[in-house]
């Protein structure tokens, strides 16, 4: 798939002497410098119909003259694969993303995944990097996604995201009775031997987990965590850290641990919940067209439900909140 980008602009007072690059990527902010760079070069990019060099000088009153062909970013292949769409528009696309669906193509995953959906849905994403992706749930986090689905919205998204100003909140459930909410500001780097995991490291990059107590049981907490940074695995590690893993994950939580005197039907729960207890509940950025802060939430899924509902029969603690 190919599209033809045809758009130009008139060169400022305040523009007349800079670098040609430097106008382009203010006069077309959907692009990359280095895209717009290469568009200079082939001739794509023309100041008043004339090839010029990226590092030539932009003359006042001037016209620059993009005629581009976009082509494909990504060669993954389109599936037909069900989504659940919270929203879509031209620039965005926000996606319940279920547990067990790895987010994009990578080894031993190369079919399946929610981008192969995606590229199936709206083939227009291959004209992105990375097919509109610009931020990842682990394969067994279910939750709300947002992708992007114009150049405008890819730029916009991932300077969100670099700036701290997407919020995300998830909701987990972790082993020990919490009193309260807390902050953990702990660095994440890839673990020093087991190379597959995360781990605090005092050299990692910095980590900050915000979360709150929801509901006390005898020997869990459900808990909402709100991320101020999104490092690999962050919740995981953090909590684990703290020595409140996730139920449900293997990586980090190691196996079950059963409460004392507990039931067969809560030994039976515990043991079997196929996944980290852990879904992204909500997501909330500026639109990268209007500017307006935009908010969507999704319910807990069923197995979330289910095993709270257990616990608050099972394993029961003084009420809480």
């Amino acid at each position: 798939m190919t599209e033809t980008t045809r758009q130009q602009g008139t060169i400022l007072a305040d523009q007349h002497g800079e670098r040609i690059d430097q106008v382009a990527a203010a006069l077309f902010p959907d692009f990359s410098r280095s895209r717009l760079q290469a568009w200079i070069r082939d001739g794509s990019l023309t100041m008043n119909g004339e090839k010029v060099r990226p590092r030539d000088k932009a003359l006042v009153g001037a016209q620059l003259k993009l005629d581009a062909q976009l082509e494909a970013e990504v060669s993954w292949i389109p599936e037909a694969i069900a989504l659940d769409i919270l929203h879509e528009d031209e620039h965005v696309i926000v996606v319940n993303k279920p547990a067990g669906l790895v987010v994009h193509p990578g080894a031993g995953n190369t079919h399946g995944t929610l981008v192969n959906a995606l590229l199936n849905y709206a083939p227009e994403l291959e004209l992105l990097p990375r097919g509109g992706i610009v931020h990842r749930l682990d394969k067994e986090t279910s939750g709300v996604m947002f992708v992007a689905r114009s150049t405008l919205a890819h730029r916009s998204l991932v300077a969100q995201l670099a700036d701290r100003t997407v919020k995300r909140e998830y909701a987990a459930i972790c082993l020990g009775a919490l009193s309260g909410g807390a902050t953990i500001n702990a660095p994440i780097a890839r673990h020093p031997s087991a190379r597959t995991k995360m781990a605090v490291v005092d050299s990692g990059k910095p980590a900050i987990t915000h979360y709150r107590l929801l509901k006390r049981f005898g020997h869990h907490s459900h808990i909402a965590v709100n991320l101020e940074t999104g490092r690999t695995h962050q919740i995981r590690v953090h909590m684990a850290w703290k020595k409140h893993p996730l139920v449900g994950d293997p990586v980090y939580g190691g196996r079950p641990r059963i409460p004392p005197g507990a039931s067969q039907r809560l030994i039976t729960a515990l043991r079997e919940f196929p996944r980290q207890a852990l879904h992204a509940r909500s997501l909330a950025f500026d639109h990268p067209s209007s500017g307006d802060r935009v908010e969507f939430t999704t319910e807990l899924p069923e197995d979330l439900q289910a095993l709270l509902q257990i616990l608050a029969e099972e394993d029961p603690h003084a009420p809480f909140g």
